[in-house]
């Protein structure tokens, strides 16, 4: 079961349950970041949301997630001292 994506993002300086919960997400919006999908297939493909039913969501939830998701790498790149 896909776990249910807020709108926002809970802001943290550290890994929260949140970015536990939705690793994989994440994961996958880095992805289709680097293929250069639109906000609109991002928000269809990986968030689960039609923008064509709730049009001013997906761009806040993508815009979010994605800020997060490239936080979660870079803390990660820290801790890890990976390159």
């Amino acid at each position: 079961m896909k776990p249910k994506v807020q709108d926002q993002v809970p802001w943290s300086d550290r890994l929260t349950a949140y970015d536990n919960e939705h690793f994989t997400i994440c994961m996958r919006l880095l992805d289709a970041s680097a293929d250069d999908a639109s906000e609109d297939e991002i928000a269809q493909l990986v968030l689960g949301i039609d923008p064509m039913r709730e049009p001013e969501r997906p761009r806040m939830a993508v815009r979010s997630h994605l800020d997060r998701a490239n936080w979660m790498g870079y803390d990660w790149i820290q801790r890890t001292g990976a390159r």
